[in-house]
């Protein structure tokens, strides 16, 4: 018999290839429209022409403080703003050759609904080498009716990627606005994955729309009600 225990202790260096960039922001009205997917979309394209033929490019949507100290995310965008504080970002997902285009973006004013928003410095992060995920918003192509439905599709997707589903949530539906109709979305958690699968996953996004903030992986904390992440 012949065994070797590995006696590596090199850590895991995450790949640069794809990273996080996040701008500084500003708004004369401390606010925005708190369904904002398609307008900043629409004006970042218009900032980076580039964009649209860009595949590996994704838009985080802005969000503000998570829910805590008796404040509570609105839910009602006919009726309520998204405030922003000095440590909200703005957050685009990018291949690392792009970051120099995209710092085009500071120091210039995009309109997000009659809006203005100000762009400032950014600031490159990489991904994330964490063991559990986060999306707010993965397209639901069911409409959001059959939720048993939806887990499938998503672990198919996630498996073809290479990636075994160990454990996986869903949560509540999330409607985006869009001038060719809504956009049914649903919130996953994946977790129990190694640092590859991580940042594979994190890289190549699952579903369409990911320049309307689709399918986009970040970092949490663990395995808790799937809803205290939305906020």
């Amino acid at each position: 018999m012949y065994w070797q225990e590995s006696t590596s202790d090199t850590p895991y260096q995450v790949p640069d290839g794809i990273v996080d960039v996040a701008f500084r922001i500003a708004c004369a009205a401390k606010a925005l429209p708190l369904e904002h997917a398609h307008a900043l979309s629409h004006a970042l394209h218009e900032a980076l022409p580039w964009l649209a033929d860009e595949q590996a490019a994704g838009v985080h949507l802005i969000h503000g403080a998570e829910s805590g100290n008796g404040w509570m995310r609105p839910e009602d965008p006919d009726h309520e703003l998204l405030y922003v504080s000095r440590r909200t970002r703005m957050t685009l997902r990018l291949p690392k050759e792009r970051v120099a285009d995209a710092r085009a973006l500071t120091g210039a004013t995009l309109d997000i609904e009659g809006y203005p928003l100000e762009v400032g410095e950014a600031t490159v992060k990489p991904l994330a080498n964490t063991s559990t995920l986060f999306s707010r918003y993965v397209v639901d192509e069911r409409g959001g009716d059959d939720e048993a439905a939806f887990v499938a599709g998503v672990a198919a997707e996630i498996q073809r990627l290479g990636i075994p589903v160990r454990k996986l949530l869903c949560g509540k539906s999330h409607v985006l606005r869009t001038p060719d109709g809504p956009v049914v979305t649903r919130s996953v958690l994946i977790a129990d994955l190694d640092a590859p699968e991580s940042v594979t996953l994190q890289q190549q996004g699952i579903g369409p729309h990911r320049k309307l903030g689709c399918g986009l992986f970040i970092a949490h904390k663990g395995i808790a009600p799937v809803k205290a992440g939305d906020d």
